[in-house]
Formats: structure tokens, C-alpha cells, sequence
């Protein structure tokens, strides 16, 4: 939909707002404003020229208006407007990078009161001043104008840059050359296109309630988690890519395997206790537990779901059945029984039903069984490991004797539809590439499914794990068939598919992320957030010799504080001082969001915050 109300600010000659009406359609409004009074431009012809000119077209000409203060300029009713142009901002004369920054910042904050919701901020300025990969060449960002970092200040993130042409607007001429009617170089100049961002507000851990075996529980989200639970990415009326290519997938391999679907309606754990978890490699040292306490309140399940929303959550469940847990030790720890107070824990992997499936009694040897659902589990900052995705679930049940050729069937034909789905948003002639390996274990009997990235970018791993097959495995129940699990990481795999550099923004609350999904297509996802700067900390701190140092909760304390805006935890150094023999680490954070516009100030809060949290948590001292 095309804009319908125009503002132009910091407007000199008035040429480009002269150039601009000629092309606008009838029923946009357009309001051309500069910072000079009427007297000021008297003497100038071009500016009177244009001045004539936009008075015959009906243009609405303001003088005298600050854009830094343009709340000031217009009335409460006389505002939102759907986009706002600023060319070439400078503060006049010989005036340096910072002070040019101070208008930018202002200029963003003054926006954010006048724009409308789905408006847009567009920037034009001069090359190299903007900061960004788009200017050529580009200038060290201390050196540059860190227009992103401006704009953030004001809420605003960089949607979209291109290269500045006089040729759109014809009649335009740059004047304001230190405060001259002077032209100056606009070769190379970039339009920025600012939009707002989603407010970056804590997310506070929400409070959900439950019902267990008649009674009712309440537990806090897990911090590292938070906005995570209960999103309802795979349900039925889900537009989601995650779901989308997960029903891609099981109907590709419905045409060479009869299918029975699965739903989470498991006991939360087995009965076997923990045993089975880690029978099938999952591992219950990373995962996120959480206090169930009993709540005998008449309220409705909290953070604003139905009963059944709450149901249909325990998908995400592992309730244990034995009144203890593993420790991050490896030693076990005693919690109070399930009455009163319960520990359980979230669902690190769907290999938990395993057990359960092959031993029902309505197992269906030959089809593929499918279990998808989210799971949830500790893991260290990095580019390509995420604390929450979702998984699907393949099990297939054969006859010994034909477990081979089942087997690689299987797995020609998941190697075949995944090579073919990794292809698919490739442009004609592209150099990138990929291809499906099966990669096989030490153990001898299990294959981890590698992705080889070619040319994908700098953004993405040349190698990526998104799943797993283990195979055979053996029931009580059905003692002459013999198994196999494949387990596919969607998130990665959605990634991949409609190259998704960043996994958080599987997770964004922004309705613009699912508007770039077309239903029934795969075309390449386009960001609507384009170089958010990074913020540097460091941090170090001793270590307690009694209690040691965790570096997975270390990584998890920063993810929650932080809210997943830390991107990158490096290890710098270690020190024993010579006397005391005391040791002290110290680590570089790394923040930047992919989705939301983030200030230096809140970083600093953070940072702030985290050193707190890490002395309470980890028992370490801060230096």
C-alpha cells in the first residue's frame, strides 16, 4: 500500500520536496518543513522556484521547524505520518562525527512521536558516513556516524539500504555544503530505511499452572526461556516455517513409507526412570528444571491460556517418577515428593518416548511412526546451538532379517528429500551448494546427519549437524524387530532451507518475520533488521576453590540476563595470583539482537546485572 501522508525534514532549497510532488499520486499528502524562516530563503532563486511550485501542487510548507523537536511542530492530530525523509543531515559548517551523531540520535527520538506504526524513517546520507557494509568504502565505526546505534536510541531498526539516486527525482540539487549554497559529492550515497522496532522490554518468566494425576501445579518459566514456552509453532492453525517444513518432509517420506502420526499424549517421563533417558542419549545434566508447586487456587491457568492450552503444553514435559534427579555432578539430588512440591524437568529431546512407542501394544511394524514437538535444553552461546527447537521424530520398526535394506532405504530416501529441499531457494547459476552426509559414529551402529554448506555465506557453518540416526535397537514387546530413530533438528533445518542466518529469529514476536512466508512456497527469507551494531564487554572474576566453575551455567546465566542477546562468549585468559594461589578467568560477552533495536545503555544495564547474578549463581567473585 502506497504512503499516504509524507513528511520532509531539514529541507534547503526545497528542490527535492519540488522533485518529489511530481511523482506522488493525488491522494498522498505531502509536508515539505525546513529549519530556515521565510527571510532566510528570500534571496535564494532556486528556492523560490520551488517554493512557487509546491504552493501551486497544494503542498503543505512548514518553516521554521526543528526536527529534533518535531512533537513541537505538529499537533497530536496533525501527526502520524507514514514516512519521513531526511537527506544529507549535517550539523552545518565544519562540525565533527560527534555532534553529526547527537542530530542523528535526536532526530530518531523526535521520529518515534510523529510516525505512524508501519511508517518509515529514510535517511540518505553522504558515503562511508552511515557505518554499514552498504557504504563503499566503508569507514572504521568509530569513525563513522553509527547511524544503526543512532537510530536504535529512537526505537528504530535498519529494514532496508540502497544506493541514493538524483535520477528518481529529477530536479534535485544537494546544496548546504558547510553551510554554503554549495553542491557536494553525493557519488556513492545510500539511502537508509529505519523502521520500529518492537519496544525491548524484559521479558518477565511468565507463571503457568497444570494439572497432574487430579491436582494442580504452578511453575515459573525457566529465565534462559523466557518467550519461549507454549508458542504453538506446530499446531494446526500455525503459518510457521517450522511447521511448514516439517509437514514438507513427512509428506515426502509418506510417499515411500505408510505414516502414523503421533501425538504427545505419553506419561511425561516413563516409568523407567531416568535410565531410559540416558539410554537414548539424552542427557539430564542439561536440562532445565523446574520447581512444580502446589496450587490449589480457583484462578484459570495463567499467562492468559485456556485449560486446554495447558494440556496441549505438557507436550513439553518429562515429569520424573522417581523422587530424585542428577546433579550437574553427576550425583544425585533428593526433592520433596510430588505432593507439596515437585522437581521435574523440561523435555530435552523426544528420544524420551521411545520406550514408549515401540512397546504399545498398537505398534505398527513397517510405517513410520512421527512424534514433532518442542524440546528444551542447556547448551553453550554459539552461532548454531539453540536452548529451545523443535524436533521431529521418525521410528521405524522392521524384521530383523530385512534390517539392512530397510535401513538404507530409509535413509536414501531422507538424503534425497533433504538434498532437495536445501536447494530450493538457490538463484539460477548460484555457486552455493550443499549436500546430505551420513556421518558414522565411534560407536559403530549410530550416524549423525551433517549438512555440508557451500558458499552459503559468511553467516553460515561449512558444516552443520541437524540430526541423528540411531539404529538397532530392540522391544520386549516385539522381540524379532529391530528400530531405528532419526532425529531432525527443524529449526536448523528451516534455517537452512530459506537461509534464516540467525536461529532467534525463529522466535521473534515481530509479525513481519511470518509475513515473509508465503503459504505453499519457498522463497529466500529477507530480514526486516539489517546490520545491528555489536556491543564489546568484558568480565572477570575469581573463582571459589570450594565450589568450583560451570561453564554451561555460565553460558546459561548470560543467555537469561542478557535475553539471548548475547551472541558470543570467548574465553580470554586465566590467572593464578603468585601468593594466594587464588584463579581468576576473564571472558569477552559479545551482544546484538537480530529483531530489536538495542541501546548501549541497556547493554551496559545488562552487563551489569549479569556480574550480580554470576557472583549469586556461580559462587565467583568479580574483579
Amino acid at each position: 500500500m502506497a504512503p499516504r501522508r509524507l513528511l520532509l525534514v531539514g529541507e534547503g532549497n526545497f528542490s527535492f520536496a519540488a522533485a518529489l510532488s511530481e511523482t506522488l499520486d493525488p491522494s498522498t499528502s505531502l509536508t515539505a518543513t525546513c529549519l530556515q524562516h521565510p527571510t532566510d530563503l528570500a534571496r535564494d532563486p532556486v528556492a523560490r522556484e520551488n517554493l512557487q511550485r509546491l504552493h501551486e501542487r497544494g503542498t503543505k510548507i512548514r518553516f521554521g521547524v526543528d526536527c529534533t523537536q518535531l512533537a513541537d511542530a505538529f499537533e497530536l492530530h496533525d501527526r502520524e505520518f507514514d514516512r519521513i525523509y531526511f537527506n544529507f543531515p549535517h550539523c552545518g559548517r565544519k562540525a565533527g562525527v560527534a555532534r553529526n551523531r547527537e542530530l542523528l540520535a535526536k532526530f530518531f527520538q523526535s521520529c518515534a512521536e510523529v510516525l505512524a506504526e508501519e511508517g518509515e524513517v529514510h535517511v540518505a546520507l553522504c558515503r562511508g558516513q552511515g557505518g554499514t557494509p552498504a557504504d563503499n568504502p566503508r569507514r572504521e565505526w568509530h569513525n563513522s556516524w553509527q547511524v544503526v546505534a543512532m537510530a536504535a536510541l529512537g526505537g528504530f531498526i535498519l529494514s532496508d539500504v540502497h544506493p541514493f539516486s538524483c535520477e528518481a527525482v529529477p530536479g534535485y540539487k544537494c546544496t548546504g555544503y558547510r553551510s554554503q549554497d554549495k553542491s557536494f559529492h553525493i557519488e556513492g550515497a545510500v539511502n537508509h530505511i529505519f523502521t520500529q522496532s518492537l519496544p525491548f522490554e524484559g521479558l518477565q518468566p511468565r507463571v503457568f499452572r497444570i494439572k497432574l494425576g487430579g491436582q494442580w501445579f504452578s511453575f515459573p518459566e525457566p529465565e534462559a526461556l523466557a518467550g519461549k514456552l507454549n508458542r504453538g509453532f506446530l499446531e494446526a492453525s500455525s503459518c510457521h516455517p517450522i511447521k511448514t517444513i516439517n509437514e514438507k518432509l513427512i509428506a515426502e517420506l509418506g510417499k515411500a513409507f505408510p505414516l502414523k502420526r503421533l501425538t504427545c499424549s505419553f506419561p511425561l517421563l516413563p516409568q523407567g526412570g531416568t535410565s531410559v533417558l540416558t539410554s537414548w542419549n539424552c542427557d539430564l545434566s542439561a536440562a532445565f528444571w523446574v520447581n512444580l508447586l502446589e496450587d490449589n487456587s480457583n484462578s484459570e491457568p495463567l499467562t492468559g491460556g485456556t485449560t486446554q492450552d495447558m494440556e496441549n503444553f505438557l507436550e513439553s514435559f518429562s515429569e520424573l517418577s522417581l523422587p530424585k534427579s542428577p546433579g550437574r555432578d553427576g550425583k544425585e539430588e533428593a526433592h520433596e515428593g510430588i505432593y507439596g512440591q515437585a522437581k521435574v524437568c523440561l523435555r530435552p529431546s523426544l528420544l524420551v518416548h521411545v520406550q514408549a512407542i515401540i512397546q504399545a501394544p498398537d505398534f505398527l511394524p513397517g510405517s513410520l511412526h512421527i512424534l514433532s514437538g518442542p524440546v528444551f535444553r542447556k547448551c553453550l552461546i554459539l552461532p548454531f546451538t539453540m536452548p529451545a527447537f523443535h524436533e521431529t521424530l521418525f521410528i521405524l520398526g522392521f524384521n530383523q532379517n530385512l534390517k539392512d535394506g530397510c535401513l538404507q532405504s530409509l535413509l536414501d530416501h531422507l538424503k534425497g528429500i533433504l538434498d532437495s529441499f536445501l536447494t530450493q531457494t538457490f538463484p539460477e547459476g548460484s555457486k552455493r551448494s550443499s549436500s546430505v552426509e551420513f556421518v558414522f559414529q565411534p560407536n559403530g551402529k549410530d550416524y549423525m546427519i551433517n549438512v555440508k554448506c557451500h558458499n552459503f555465506g559468511p553467516d553460515f557453518a561449512k558444516d552443520l549437524i541437524i540430526g541423528s540416526v540411531t539404529t538397532p535397537a530392540t522391544s520386549i514387546l516385539h522381540k524379532d524387530q529391530s528400530f531405528v530413530f532419526v532425529s531432525i533438528n527443524l529449526d536448523l533445518l528451516a534455517m537452512l532451507v530459506w537461509g534464516i542466518s540467525d536461529w532467534r529469529m525463529l522466535w521473534t514476536f515481530d509479525k513481519r518475520f511470518l509475513n515473509n512466508f508465503i503459504p505453499g512456497k519457498i522463497e529466500p527469507f529477507k530480514s526486516y533488521s539489517l546490520c545491528p551494531p555489536c556491543f564489546v564487554h568484558d568480565i572477570s572474576f575469581w573463582l571459589d576453590e570450594k565450589k568450583g566453575f560451570d561453564e554451561l551455567e555460565f553460558h546459561t546465566v548470560a543467555r537469561a540476563v542478557s535475553q539471548d542477546t548475547v551472541i558470543a562468549i570467548q574465553f580470554l585468559s586465566r590467572f593464578q595470583h603468585p601468593k594466594t594461589e587464588q584463579v581468576s578467568l576473564c571472558y569477552r560477552l559479545t551482544y546484538q539482537t537480530c529483531d530489536k533495536a538495542l541501546t548501549q545503555q541497556q547493554v551496559t544495564s545488562m552487563q551489569s546485572q549479569f556480574r550480580k547474578e554470576i557472583q549469586q549463581r556461580l559462587h565467583v567473585t568479580p574483579r
